[in-house]
């Protein structure tokens, strides 16, 4: 079937307390995707933002995010009392002031814990058997309260640090409360989520999610899985992430994610990708993994460098890791985001796969024939966008391009103004051969630059839009229905 949909993260929802949540406004959203006669619903990695809030850097692989819990959902159903209660209301609707956000949300939530938990003990115990990551996770959270927010690697508590099981104990004890807190807030996540699922399906659309192929250096699952990552006997690590310079950045990217030891994950038979998949298979209907390449070959840089421009490649686990998944979890429905420095093995590994790649209507242009993101050049099995989360809109795109650009795109994508370039690129993209055609909301609406949800490179100033109240209008959905029939698609 040929699919179409639509990438809107939760956190850029409208709705109440500074931040999109799982509550009415992603309810309205799903039906203004059916409405579109979409057929997929893509967000963002959905776990605890970490550094610069950014979902791709979360200090847990398992954990959904506390920010996205909806207060009205939770008053509903009996679990917090918002009578009297005064809620934050930003001065600008269409930005997330993370600062604010969290702490009134942090507060309704631990006056809603304290109001719900008797409630639902037996729910929480039963969730808290069925996700074994989740109590080390809550642990991990409260001892990082504790000191004051501190990376694990630098607590002052050795014993923390490392893991000793009395000193564990101790912490147990004196941070039972805090300790319980996260784990309501996980199962409230998981209960929201899951039945927004639910209706999301009800209608026909599919859950498409993203991980990073990376966990955070900052992480339950660095503390609790230190085998599984190059890491020193101080626990830091030897080598991290990155990508080498290239066309965006001169001195590469320096991401700075500790590395996986894949001889160990070999031959504990990759357990601990199994399980990474495996509970966000249930989360999502579709999985994007990030930076697939690097499953193919990885970027090596050494701990402590200024920057990615000394790194190496080192050959990655290949195609063994993905004949186990699909002996372990058959059925996953897989997009490999091979953006970047492709070379004939990561080609031989996403063929021998078959999952489909990616390719970027907004590269395409100013460059010759062959340049792969072109329509006429791309592979039927393609998950094809106008933007992704990391590129400017397309708007911006064409209103910062060059001239030889600007003709390029005007004479692709058939367009005489610049005001009607992000409606051209989306036609583009869903009339084109590729199996699964997606747009940001923010192309959809025709937004420019300040609406781009991230600058790869920086710091500060990202993942902040929101749709503005009503912006999502039945004109817009008639518009996409109209083009997902003449397209045939989600058919």
């Amino acid at each position: 079937m040929r699919q179409s949909g639509i990438l809107m993260h939760i956190t850029s929802l409208p709705g109440p307390d500074g931040i999109g949540s799982l509550g009415k406004e992603a309810y309205e959203f799903a039906d203004f995707l059916h409405e579109a006669g979409m057929g997929i619903w893509q967000v963002l990695p959905m776990g605890p933002t970490g550094y610069g809030e950014s979902p791709y850097q979360s200090p847990s692989t398992f954990a959904g995010n506390p920010m996205v819990i909806s207060l009205d959902k939770l008053a509903e159903e009996g679990y917090l009392d918002l009578e009297g209660e005064e809620r934050y209301v930003p001065e600008n609707p269409e930005q997330v002031d993370y600062a604010a956000a969290q702490e009134n949300k942090m507060r309704l939530l631990r006056k809603a814990f304290a109001q719900s938990e008797r409630k639902l003990k037996k729910q929480i115990a039963q969730f808290r058997e069925e996700n074994d990551w989740v109590y080390d996770f809550a642990l991990f959270t409260a001892i990082k309260n504790h000191f004051d927010r501190q990376m694990w690697t630098k607590w002052p508590d050795e014993g923390a640090r490392m893991r000793d099981p009395e000193t564990l104990k101790k912490y147990e004890k004196k941070l039972d409360k805090e300790i319980r807190f996260h784990l309501w807030c996980q199962y409230i996540f998981s209960k929201q989520w899951f039945a927004l699922k639910e209706y999301v399906n009800g209608l026909g659309i599919k859950l498409f999610g993203d991980i990073p192929i990376y966990v955070a250096e900052d992480s339950a699952d660095t503390w609790t899985k230190p085998e599984v990552f190059q890491l020193d006997e101080d626990r830091v690590p030897r080598r991290v992430a990155g990508v080498p310079p290239d066309y965006f950045s001169e001195n590469g990217q320096l991401w700075g994610n500790p590395l996986y030891r894949w001889s160990y994950l070999k031959q504990k038979g990759y357990r601990w990708w199994v399980e990474r998949l495996g509970h966000l298979s249930k989360m999502y209907d579709i999985i994007r993994i990030d930076h697939f390449i690097g499953f193919a070959n990885y970027y090596s840089v050494a701990h402590g460098a200024p920057n990615a421009k000394q790194g190496r490649w080192i050959i990655g686990p290949g195609k063994e890791l993905f004949i186990t998944l699909k002996k372990k979890l058959p059925g996953l429905d897989i997009v490999a985001e091979d953006l970047g420095v492709v070379n004939d093995r990561v080609r031989d590994l996403i063929a021998f796969t078959g999952y489909p790649g990616m390719k970027v209507l907004s590269f395409a242009f100013g460059a010759d024939d062959s340049n792969i993101h072109l329509p006429a050049n791309i592979p039927e099995n393609t998950a094809y966008y106008t933007g992704t989360h990391d590129n400017v809109t397309a708007l911006a795109r064409v209103k910062n391009a060059t001239p030889v650009e600007l003709e390029c795109a005007k004479e692709i994508a058939g367009f005489k103004t610049v005001k009607q370039a992000p409606w051209a690129f989306i036609q583009t993209v869903f009339a084109s051969k590729a199996r699964i055609a997606m747009a940001p909301m923010q192309d959809v609406l025709g937004l420019d630059d300040w609406a781009t949800m991230n600058r790869p490179g920086t710091t500060g100033g990202n993942w902040l839009w929101r749709m503005k109240p009503g912006a999502a209008t039945p004109a817009i959905a008639k518009k996409l229905k109209k083009l997902n029939k003449d397209c045939k698609r989600n058919l």
